[in-house]
């Protein structure tokens, strides 16, 4: 008990040096928001639970909530300036952003019964980690995260990084499960063919809708 006691103390202003409290609450704020405000993954998440249940769903929730952090872990550790250095990589990272998300969109309008789940398969935990490469809505919080809550350098920003991406690992588990309880909390209501498919069409509509931002973006570029 007295070691433990005596290693206390050290450790806390070793955290606090990182990473000060003020900071640490305005990355909590700021993932909360962003992972729990509709987006390609709660939409895709809130379909497939909805259409598979939740226990079948259990590979993509997780693929997201371990797949993310990742990316921002190597994001921070100086991927995202690669890409900002090159204007032709962004260009093209945003082209198969959008076709995948309408193929993706197209995919979850087209689920229109329950008794098409038994046959059909929901996104495995490798496709949805992988998903977040060219998930925008992930790339903007990455960025965004790594540029305005870090300011160290050295073992310093590493530290300060590590904990972005751990934070992240439970706010992506909370999100997602949320989305996918919600999903599959509907399912009661979506018995009929003609209910489930009006669901997961506006699941396929607000997908796309994310796709327009960025299709403009696209458009300026050209």
């Amino acid at each position: 008990m007295q070691s433990w006691r005596a290693r206390g103390p050290a450790l806390c202003p070793s955290f606090r040096e990182t990473m000060s409290a003020q900071t640490f609450t305005a990355v909590l704020l700021f993932s909360l928001v962003m992972a729990f405000t509709p987006g390609p993954n709660n939409m895709m998440l809130a379909s497939s639970g909805a259409t598979y249940g939740i226990r079948r769903t259990l590979p993509h929730l997780l693929g997201v909530s371990a797949g993310f952090p990742v990316m921002i872990l190597l994001v921070g550790l100086g991927l995202a300036s690669i890409l900002l250095a090159s204007p032709p990589l962004q260009l093209a990272m945003k082209i198969v952003s959008c076709i995948y998300l309408l193929w993706l969109a197209a995919q979850i309008g087209r689920s229109r019964s329950t008794g098409d789940a038994a046959s059909g398969k929901p996104m495995s935990f490798l496709a949805a980690a992988a998903f977040q490469w060219i998930n925008p809505k992930a790339w903007l919080y990455a960025v965004g995260a790594i540029s305005a809550y870090t300011n160290g350098s050295g073992t310093q920003l590493y530290e300060q990084v590590v904990i972005i991406a751990l934070l992240n690992i439970a706010v992506s588990l909370a999100s997602t499960m949320t989305w996918t309880i919600f999903g599959a909390g509907i399912r009661r209501f979506l018995r009929t063919q003609a209910k489930l498919r009006l669901f997961n069409l506006a699941m396929a509509l607000l997908l796309a809708g994310s796709v327009v931002p960025i299709l403009l973006e696209i458009k300026e570029s050209l």
